[in-house]
This record gives C-alpha cells, sequence and structure tokens, in this order.
C-alpha cells in the first residue's frame, strides 16, 4: 500500500506540472508546433535518465524515490520520457529489431488507435 501511495502522489505531481508547464508554454508561445507538449516530453526523458542513472550508481537513490520519479513523477508528467528509456534500454542490450518494432510500431499504432476512436465515435 506504502509503494501505491508514493506512485501515486508522484503522479498526481506529475499531472500537474504537466498541465502547468504547457498551460505556460503555450501562452508564451502560441505556436502550431505544439512546444509545450514537446517540452514535457524532453523534460521527462532527462528526469528519467537521472533517476535510473542515480540507481545504476549505487545507494544514490532509494528505490522508494525512483518509482516516486519514475513511474509516478515521470509517468503523470509524461509516458514518452518511459517509451525513450525502454527504447534506450533497447540499445544497450542491442535489440534492434524490437527497438525497431516498438519505435514503429508505438508510433504508427498509436496514430491509428486515436483514428479509431474518433471513428468509433462518430460511428455511434
Amino acid at each position: 500500500m506504502r509503494t501505491a501511495m508514493i506512485i501515486a502522489l508522484g503522479g498526481a505531481i506529475g499531472s500537474l506540472s504537466r498541465y502547468g508547464a504547457q498551460t505556460y508554454i503555450y501562452k508564451l508561445y502560441p505556436f502550431v508546433f505544439p512546444l509545450g507538449t514537446f517540452l514535457v516530453n524532453m523534460t521527462g526523458c532527462l528526469i528519467i535518465g537521472l533517476a535510473y542513472g542515480l540507481s545504476e550508481k549505487g545507494d544514490l537513490l532509494t528505490p522508494e524515490w525512483r518509482l516516486f520519479l519514475t513511474t509516478g513523477f515521470c509517468g503523470g508528467f509524461t509516458t514518452f520520457s518511459t517509451f525513450a528509456y525502454e527504447n534506450a534500454s533497447l540499445i544497450r542490450s542491442s535489440d534492434f529489431l524490437y527497438l525497431g518494432l516498438n519505435i514503429l510500431g508505438s508510433v504508427a499504432i498509436g496514430i491509428a488507435a486515436v483514428f479509431l476512436g474518433i471513428l468509433i465515435v462518430k460511428v455511434l
């Protein structure tokens, strides 16, 4: 139960941080390009990389803090950071076939799923 609460707290803070950052960035730079989302995604990637880097160095980050930052905060802030980390792990283990499948599949099927969802709602 304690672990779930740590993750939930991190997720709530991450979600609120994403909303605040995207809103603030859009007010500053109201471009067609989704700069807020892009910057949030890249920041999340940096944070998850720092968290896993600290975890790999030894006792620099407790398991609870790793869960709070990675699964909780970054999960609420952006799932793109997890996607990027998992792809980096596939590169590090030289699993290039799975890397390609994950990148192409996630992007292509993800976009297709969005359109499918929109189509389902229109048909109903």
